[in-house]
C-alpha cells in the first residue's frame, strides 16, 4: 500500500492506494467518529462490493442507499434519495457517509454530506479508474443541471480516500479507457516525466498491469493533491485541473449526459484545447500527435461523433463554472507539461476550433 496526504491543515486527509484494501477495516474505522454509517452506492457496484464493505463496518449502525447508475441520474432528485434515507434512518450530525462507486456516486454522496444538517463526514471508496485518479480527491462535490454540468455543488473534503485497484477487475473496458483520459491529463499539466512514463507503458497499462496502475494512480493523485493543497477553493492554480473540461462539458451537455462518458468527452476536450493552443502560437503538430497517440492507444475518441452545431456548442460553453464576467476562461498549453489559464485568446481561434470539431454546421 502507498499512502499520500492531502495537506489542508485541519482538513488534511490520507489517500490509501493499493491492492486488497477492502479487506483492511482499520483504513475506514480510523476515520469514523460516530456510530451511524450510510453507505451510498449504485445498482452496478452494489452487487460487487456492498457486502464486502458492510463486513468491514460490522460494528456500526449501517444503512444503505442504492442509486440508479449513470451520469443522467446525477441530479438533485437523486441526491434527495440520500437525504430521505438519512432522515428515515434518523441519522444525526455525528454520522458518516461512505461513497462506494465511481465519480457520480462520489460527487452526489459528497454533496449530500456537505448539505445534510449543514455538513457531516464522508469517506470516498472510488471503484472506477476515473474516480480513483481524479474525482475522489480534492473535495469537489455536486450535481448537474439540465443547463450545465456540475453547476450545483459545494467544496467538502472527505475524511479519507481508500483506493483499492482490485475493484478495477470488474470495470468495463470502456469505463477503464475513460479513466485514462484523466491520467493523461496529469502528464500534460506539468509532469513531463509522467507523460514519458505513460508513453512508454501505455500498452501494459491498457492490459491492466496492477503495478503500473498503482504507479499511475499514485502519480495522478500526488499531482492533484499538490495543486489542491495550494488552492483548495479554485481561486487560482486549481483551475489548471480543468484542462479540456470546458470543451468536454459542452460536449456532454450538448449531446445529453451519458451519451459520452465523462472521460471520453474530456479526451476530445483536451484535443480541442491543444488545437486552440496551436492556433494561439504555442504547440506544433508533433505535440498534438503525441497526445493523439496516447488517446488512441487508450481507446478514447479524438473527435465528436454526435451532431452538434457550432452555435449550440458555444451556447453550452457559455454555461460553465469557468465563465467569469461573461468571458470563457480556458486552460491552454505553452508546451506539453506547461499549462496556463488563458482569458485573452483570440475569439477567432475559439471559433475555428469549435467549427473544426462540430460535425454539423450552422
Amino acid at each position: 500500500m502507498r499512502t499520500l496526504k492531502l495537506d489542508l491543515g485541519k482538513k488534511s486527509y490520507p489517500i490509501y492506494i493499493g491492492q486488497g484494501l477492502l479487506s483492511q477495516p482499520k483504513l475506514l474505522t480510523e476515520h469514523i467518529s460516530g456510530k451511524q454509517v450510510m453507505i451510498v452506492t449504485n445498482t452496478t457496484v452494489a452487487p460487487l462490493y456492498l457486502a464486502q464493505v458492510k463486513t468491514l463496518l460490522g460494528g456500526y449502525q449501517i444503512s444503505t442507499v442504492i442509486l440508479p447508475d449513470g451520469e443522467q441520474y446525477k441530479t438533485l432528485d437523486t441526491v434527495n434519495l440520500i437525504f430521505s434515507a438519512l432522515l428515515e434512518a434518523r441519522f444525526d450530525r455525528s454520522c458518516t457517509l461512505v461513497a462506494l462507486g465511481g465519480g457520480v456516486v462520489g460527487d452526489m454522496t459528497g454533496f449530500a454530506a456537505a448539505s445534510y444538517q449543514r455538513g457531516v463526514s464522508f469517506i470516498q471508496i472510488p471503484t472506477t479508474l476515473l474516480s480513483q485518479v481524479d474525482s475522489s480527491v480534492g473535495g469537489k462535490t455536486g450535481v448537474n443541471h439540465v443547463l450545465g454540468k456540475n453547476m450545483i455543488g459545494a467544496f467538502h473534503q472527505p475524511k479519507c480516500v481508500v483506493i483499492d485497484v482490485d475493484t478495477l477487475d470488474t470495470l468495463e473496458d470502456r469505463e477503464y479507457s475513460a479513466g485514462m483520459a484523466e491520467v493523461i491529463k496529469y502528464g500534460l499539466l506539468g509532469n513531463v516525466d509522467f507523460l514519458h512514463y505513460l508513453k512508454n507503458n501505455i500498452e501494459s497499462l491498457m492490459a491492466r498491469d496492477k503495478s503500473l496502475i498503482i504507479e499511475a494512480v499514485y502519480q495522478s493523485c500526488e499531482d492533484k493533491a499538490n495543486i489542491v493543497a495550494q488552492d483548495e477553493l479554485e481561486s487560482g492554480k486549481r483551475a489548471l485541473l480543468n484542462l479540456g473540461h470546458t470543451f468536454g462539458h459542452a460536449i456532454e451537455n450538448s449531446l445529453g449526459y451519458g451519451v459520452y462518458l465523462h472521460g471520453e468527452a474530456i479526451a476530445v476536450g483536451m484535443l480541442m484545447a491543444l488545437e486552440m493552443s496551436q492556433l494561439e502560437g504555442y504547440l506544433a503538430d508533433e505535440d498534438i500527435n503525441q497526445v493523439k497517440y496516447l488517446l488512441e492507444k487508450s481507446n478514447l475518441p479524438i473527435s465528436i461523433s454526435g451532431k452538434i452545431t457550432a452555435s449550440d456548442f458555444m451556447a453550452a460553453m457559455s454555461v460553465d463554472k469557468k465563465v467569469i464576467d461573461g468571458n470563457i476562461r480556458l486552460i491552454l498549453l505553452r508546451k506539453l507539461g506547461d499549462a496556463f489559464i488563458c482569458d485573452d485568446y483570440q475569439e477567432e481561434s475559439l471559433a475555428q476550433v469549435v467549427n473544426d470539431f462540430c460535425t454539423t454546421k450552422d
